[in-house]
């Protein structure tokens, strides 16, 4: 007698709660197509029909309780499972948050669908980390930043002269620097917007606009360096007749002397370290952050009288070797910031060469709703970055060095490694700038630097690139389970050694190339000034971008002769050579590759999971079905009421389960009176055809994504969904119902059809056993005939090599010697005969000239 029989039963009060409005996965229930009179299949599970102690009994039901399918009752009869303690529970749990493919231990690596779930959640959740890394991207450039660069660019490398036409980029002489610092340096500072354009003066806090949109922080500011007169040594044949001599700038040589007024910061020396500038790089030399420096003032007429006055003394002279102008605009519109240098150097070699930086940056971070929302991500950013720490960290410690082996962590440990230096500087900026803004805007008249900010600010960008490439160059290490994906990877892997080897002669021959047109053409053209400069002018000429005209310009004969030779040797021969090695290794990846399988079924684990899906939306249509029938059926005397014994006897004949029964009934037993009036019963129809609706559209929607068409006979087949029949009294495996199918499939179809495979997968085993054997007796019969040849060999030189015999006695000893070799034959053929196997041709015959031999002798 089961426990439903004898055990008290709980009440309606106590039971009301057991079923929850998420539909009826509490204790579970039968399909109504199990009925005890529809018929009951033979279950194919030996296994469970053998171990009767987990069957359920007949008061026993099986429920589906959390997406599982459970034997109700059956943990009171084996007793319960140890309890498991919370903090286990929470350890656990913390464990799976950080499992993946080098986390997971042998025999979970050994199931595919364990692999493939992991798997996947590793991609979604770096899919999610990758996507936040774009949208951080996106907050720290736009569009706006190139258009605003592009302005002040024309106004202060574009602006002509008044008198030559000439501009900052044109500037070869020192009074073209003068004509730009007078002109449209202080045109484009303050002159031009100090009226608007129906010339009204500007006036109030409208000036110190640029465009009338930049307003300018601080005041710009000129900086020189010098070299000392004597610091370059002069030939002794023209010591007489050259006095002074200023080298080239480096450090050592850099005069620190007060010059001209013999005051002010723009006449004495200024160490780096009181400006608190660092190093500068020029198109010549790399300067220091010292000088001698003038600020200018907040309008055009002081800034102009300062200009004329250091013109007047000759500020510059011979021993200049580089003067900068450094300014700092901000648009509010757009909040991004400009900072300018001008700097033009004055060489050695006499003349001018400017040059120009232009920094548009974002320093003030949030501002705008985009910029709060792009905060979000960064925080949620910094959470992957300590997920993704704890993950790295759970896999070298299972691992040890052995974690190093794999390319693929060495790029995870670089993209943590340069995302935490980001996220460092990211929070210094942010409270170096507010301290910098806020001394600048307590002080208007001193210089704003920004230079620092603004020079990291461009480096952080240039390092984020980086970190974005690679992680989207992580997407392979993901993906690499499918042979597709991992084409790339294996053919540069196979082709490693011959890249190698061919860079080698690449680089030998493309150095040769390099210093040659250095030395022949660095004097004239300027693409070969340097090795630098030749280096690259020749991966150009490998793509296609050259100056014919310029190498023929250099030297009629060298130059054709240079450039014919190069591209010959370097994109007919070498080029062609490392396609042809990329071709190969790429075919022959391609041909491997053909036969192979994935290492995950990534489509076959989705069918996998779908079906799950739908064997539990089938499930759970059924029982509503069932009960829906049940409360029809239900009432017997026509009272518009259903007690709960009426309730309980129909849906016993439908194969359901005491325990599923009651809860059905507390759920809507809303008085407790164990009776449904007719709003009750109502109320439990309404429920039901809800959830009978939502199931529908949850079936249709699934079936639209997989293009599946829609039908009633879309059912997977579960083993597990038995009903219990209380009348029948036979043993526990002819009380579990059928297979419900799946794709309409009849369950003796399947029956037939799983017969028929065994017996091809037993006839087969039993060919692939003949054919070993035959294989095995195929070897053997190759191994016994080499043995002979040799044999034979060993006769024939025995007794060629005898010269103390006469002719007579060595054809007696042949005989003798092939006649024991052929009874060897025979005896090995007689004992392969005796043990079941077939005599080989070569057997038989040697059988036969044995026989011939002994009659004739």
């Amino acid at each position: 007698m089961s426990r439903h029989s004898s055990g008290k039963r709980s009440s309606s009060s106590n039971s009301r709660n057991a079923w929850n409005d998420d539909g009826l996965d509490a204790p579970g229930g039968r399909p109504d197509s199990q009925q005890s009179g529809s018929g009951e299949f033979e279950s194919r599970d030996l296994t469970l029909a053998d171990e009767g102690d987990m069957m359920p009994t007949a008061m026993e039901g099986e429920v589906y309780v959390n997406g599982e399918i459970q034997i109700a009752g059956q943990q009171k009869n084996k007793g319960k499972p140890a309890p498991v303690s919370g903090f286990t529970k929470f350890k656990n749990g913390l464990r799976s948050l950080w499992a993946t493919r080098l986390t997971l231990d042998a025999e979970a690596l050994q199931d595919n669908n364990t692999k493939a779930a992991t798997i996947l959640r590793e991609l979604c959740i770096y899919a999610t980390f990758l996507t936040i890394l774009v949208i951080l991207t996106f907050g720290m450039t736009n569009i706006n930043m190139y258009y605003y660069t592009k302005v002040m660019e024309e106004l202060f490398l574009d602006s002509t002269f008044a008198d030559t036409k000439n501009s900052f980029r044109g500037m070869t002489t020192m009074q073209d620097f003068w004509r730009f610092s007078e002109g449209p340096l202080i045109n484009g500072l303050y002159k031009d917007w100090e009226t608007y354009y129906n010339s009204d003066n500007v006036t109030g806090e409208d000036l110190g606009y640029i465009y009338f949109e930049n307003k300018m922080l601080g005041v710009p500011r000129l900086r020189q360096i010098k070299v000392s007169n004597s610091s370059c040594d002069i030939h002794s044949d023209f010591e007489e007749e050259i006095k002074q001599c200023y080298s080239a700038y480096t450090a050592s040589v850099e005069d620190t002397n007060p010059f001209g007024k013999m005051e002010g910061s723009a006449w004495t020396y200024n160490k780096a370290d009181d400006l608190k500038l660092g190093k500068v790089k020029g198109m010549l030399h790399t300067y220091s952050g010292a000088g001698y420096y003038q600020n200018l003032a907040t309008n055009s007429s002081h800034s102009l009288a300062i200009i004329q006055d250091l013109k007047q003394n000759l500020w510059i002279d011979r021993g200049t070797r580089v003067v900068f102008f450094d300014f700092t605009v901000y648009n509010a519109n757009i909040n991004l910031f400009c900072i300018v240098r001008l700097l033009v150097e004055f060489p050695a070699t006499g003349g001018v060469i400017p040059s120009w930086t232009f920094r548009t940056v974002k320093l003030i971070r949030y501002v705008s709703t985009f910029d709060y929302i792009v905060l979000g991500c960064e925080g949620i950013f910094v959470l992957f970055l300590l997920y993704y720490i704890v993950e790295e960290s759970l896999e070298i410690k299972k691992h040890k060095l052995k974690y190093l082996y794999d390319i693929w962590n060495w790029l995870d440990l670089l993209i943590l490694g340069i995302s935490l230096i980001c996220v460092a500087f990211s929070a210094y900026r942010y409270w170096e700038v507010s301290d910098k803004l806020t001394k600048l805007l307590a002080e208007p008249d001193e210089f704003g630097d920004f230079e620092f900010l603004s020079y990291w600010s461009v480096q952080f960008n240039y390092i984020i690139a980086g970190a974005i490439f690679l992680a989207w160059i992580k997407v392979f290490k993901y993906v690499s389970f499918n042979k597709t994906m991992s084409q790339l990877t294996t053919t540069l892997g196979k082709a490693k050694k011959d890249i190698v080897g061919f860079l080698v002669m690449f680089m030998i021959i493309f150095f040769a190339f390099a210093q040659l047109g250095y030395l022949l053409f660095g004097t004239q053209v300027r693409d070969f000034s340097n090795l630098i400069n030749a280096m690259l002018t020749l991966f150009r000429i490998i793509l296609g971008d050259f100056d014919f005209h310029e190498l023929e310009s250099a030297h009629r004969v060298l130059g054709p002769i240079y450039f014919i030779f190069f591209v010959f040797f370097v994109f007919f021969v070498l080029l062609n050579m490392f396609l042809a090695i990329i071709n190969d290794t790429y075919a022959e990846v391609k041909a491997e590759l053909a036969d192979a399988k994935n290492e995950i079924e990534m489509g076959e684990f989705f069918k996998q999971q779908y079906n799950k899906m739908m064997s539990k939306m089938n499930l759970k249509k059924d029982k509503i079905s069932g009960i829906q029938k049940a409360l029809r059926s239900a009432d017997k005397d026509n009272n518009k009421k259903i007690d709960m014994s009426e309730f309980r006897t129909e849906l016993k004949s439908r194969g359901y389960g005491d325990e599923e029964i009651e809860a059905a009934f507390a759920k809507y037993d809303l008085n407790g009176d164990r009776v449904l009036d007719e709003e009750e019963q109502r109320k439990m129809q309404d429920d039901l055809e809800g959830q009978r609706a939502t199931l529908a559209r949850e079936f249709s929607e699934l079936e639209a994504r997989t293009n599946r068409p829609k039908s009633r006979s879309s059912r997977t087949y579960s083993s597990g969904e038995d009903s219990d029949d209380e009348g029948t009294s036979g043993t526990r495996s002819s009380r579990r119902q059928g297979l419900r199918p799946i794709n309409g499939v009849a369950y003796e179809e399947f029956t037939v059809l799983s017969r028929r495979v065994d017996r091809m997968e037993h006839s087969i085993g039993s060919i692939v056993s003949k054919i070993d054997a035959v294989l095995v007796k195929l070897e053997a019969m190759e191994k016994a005939k080499l043995k002979r040849k040799e044999n034979m060999g060993k006769i024939l030189d025995s007794i060629t090599e005898s010269t103390e015999h006469s002719d007579e006695m060595k054809r007696d000893q042949m005989e003798r010697l092939v006649r024991e070799e052929l009874e060897r034959w025979d005896s090995d053929s007689n004992i392969d005969g005796g043990s079941g196997s077939r005599r080989s041709p070569s057997a038989g015959s040697g059988g036969g000239r044995g026989s011939r031999a002994r009659n004739s002798d």
